[in-house]
């Protein structure tokens, strides 16, 4: 019995939620979701992929669907792996468990796995791939598959500014420019990435900490690798002056980038400043922006975004806009520099 696509789809939509929940845990692998229908197109089972060395998405979905998973359909955000890397192959624990179909949502990119629909096609399972596929590849398997296809960390850059631009009144104070809700979601975002970066100006300037915390003030379990970009020293009494910091003595983005890929981060927060952020989308190394923009006005101050190799009108950096959203009182602008490389 096959599913109706109204329940593949909100399957589909249940699995990416699924993977967002553990979204910055799974690195360097794909934060994969999966939802297994029994053969009445029922959910029985759900899963994510578990930190490093634990199970995929699809094991622990059979695993909570047991016998109800035979004749049923699995319904996974990215095509199952074939490969032994860590832990058996997912299209393996697919068979035994007696799927009849499976509907993923991206092609696996990654050479070393990929080939797990043909691996289930040729054990007599019904596999369809690109059930809501853009969805996906603009959610949480985003970083992972820019990681993939380029060998470079996904860079978000992150700003708060006013509507004319501003990220500081003239006097250098900019707490706080955005409110309450929009703070929030940027400590989301945080928990969310693997590394936040920062140049030294910004230590300077601002003495930020980069935790992720939560709503009542407590640190988050999970925290990103904090990053100083920049050959000036770090302030002894700075914040960031510490142990688990990486201080990366460069200006260079690809240089950062290269870095920071061999430390297995995938996906990269950039939170400033603005001559930090100006040098990588110079570079063509931001591949989202995160703007909050606070309905406020201030006339004067640092800019949000300093020299971004930008002469003349016709080399204007123009962003095409993905969704805009209400945060609080603030706006959020969620943005790429056309298409990713």
């Amino acid at each position: 019995m096959s599913v109706d696509p109204p329940r593949l789809v909100a399957a589909m939509r249940a699995a990416i939620a699924t993977s967002a929940a553990v979204q910055g845990t799974t690195s360097p692998n794909p934060p994969v979701g999966c939802v297994v229908l029994d053969a009445a197109g029922r959910v029985v089972g759900t899963g994510a992929t578990a930190p490093p060395g634990g199970a995929h998405a699809e094991v622990l979905a059979l695993q909570e669907a047991g016998e109800r998973a035979r004749g049923g359909t699995a319904v996974v955000t990215m095509e199952p792996c074939a490969h032994h890397g860590r832990t058996p192959p997912c299209t393996a624990a697919l068979v035994a468990a007696g799927i009849a179909a499976v509907h993923a949502a991206v092609a696996d990119p990654n050479p070393a796995a990929a080939g797990g629909a043909d691996v289930l096609r040729a054990a007599g399972v019904d596999v369809e791939i690109g059930l809501l596929a853009d969805e996906v590849a603009r959610g949480p398997l985003r970083a992972w598959l820019h990681r993939i296809r380029t060998g470079r960390p996904h860079v978000t850059w992150k700003l708060a500014a006013t509507l004319d631009g501003r990220s500081a009144a003239a006097d250098g104070t900019s707490r706080w420019i955005t409110g309450e809700d929009a703070r929030a979601r940027v400590h989301a975002l945080r928990a969310a990435a693997d590394a936040i970066v920062v140049g030294t100006g910004t230590v300077r300037a601002d003495d930020p900490a980069l935790t992720a915390r939560c709503p009542d003030g407590r640190l988050r379990d999970r925290q990103p690798l904090r990053v100083v970009m920049g050959r000036s020293e770090i302030p002894p009494a700075a914040r960031l002056c510490a142990p688990d910091v990486l201080h990366l003595r460069t200006r260079d983005p690809d240089a950062a980038l290269v870095a920071l890929a061999a430390r297995d981060v995938v996906d990269v927060l950039l939170e400033g400043g603005p001559r930090l952020a100006g040098a990588f989308l110079a570079a063509g190394r931001v591949d989202r922006v995160l703007a909050f923009l606070a309905p406020a006005l201030l006339g004067a101050g640092p800019p949000a975004l300093a020299d971004a190799g930008v002469g003349t009108i016709g080399a204007i950096r123009r962003l095409q806009v993905d969704a805009v959203s209400r945060v609080g009182v603030d706006v959020l602008v969620d943005a790429r520099p056309g298409e990713e490389t």
